[in-house]
């Protein structure tokens, strides 16, 4: 008989989205996911992560357009989706990129565990080597070589067939010796 409990369903439900409505999530929602970010392990305790909530739909859509020059397309990278979490993590730790995945992964769990559609954007670091990203640092009063990107959660609701079933597990994803 397998265990189960509620984190283990949580885990197992977890999906990328990748189709939004335009409407912003609440204020406690955001507190709650930004919370469960908070409590990520990281190498040492040394809480090396940033998490920047970006609801502001200029800012919002300034990320999008970065990212979707990096990647060298036209499009929303972001799927629509009303906000964008930008995790980003102080260079100087050891264990930097780590510590911010490990943030992220937790960001995806809790936005699923409370009914928000959610998905890790790439290219966070690309966008925040830029002249223009480096300025919205700035402005956000993060160093920027201090700083370097880690990842993006985009975050919302998700609008009709934004979420795809799971794909089987692979059948040698586990070695046992």
């Amino acid at each position: 008989m397998a265990i189960q409990n509620e984190v283990l369903a949580v885990l197992a439900a977890r999906r990328s989205c990748r189709a939004y409505t335009p409407q912003q999530v609440t204020a406690e929602e955001l507190d709650a996911v930004l919370t469960a970010g908070t409590w990520a392990p990281t190498g040492m305790n040394r809480q090396s992560p940033v998490i920047v909530a970006v609801q502001d739909k200029a800012t919002r859509d300034k990320l999008s357009a970065l990212n979707a020059e990096i990647m060298g397309r036209d499009g929303d990278p972001f799927y629509g989706a009303p906000t964008v979490l930008v995790v980003l993590a102080d260079k100087s730790a050891h264990t930097w990129q780590e510590d911010g995945t490990l943030v992220l992964g937790n960001l995806l769990l809790a936005a699923s565990s409370i009914g928000l559609g959610s998905c890790w954007i790439h290219r966070a670091r690309e966008t925040f080597e830029t002249a223009e990203g480096k300025a919205l640092l700035k402005s956000w009063g993060l160093d920027p070589d201090r700083y370097a990107g880690v990842g993006n959660c985009i975050l919302g609701y998700p609008a009709e067939g934004g979420i795809k079933p799971a794909a089987p597990r692979k059948p040698d994803y586990v070695v046992k010796v």
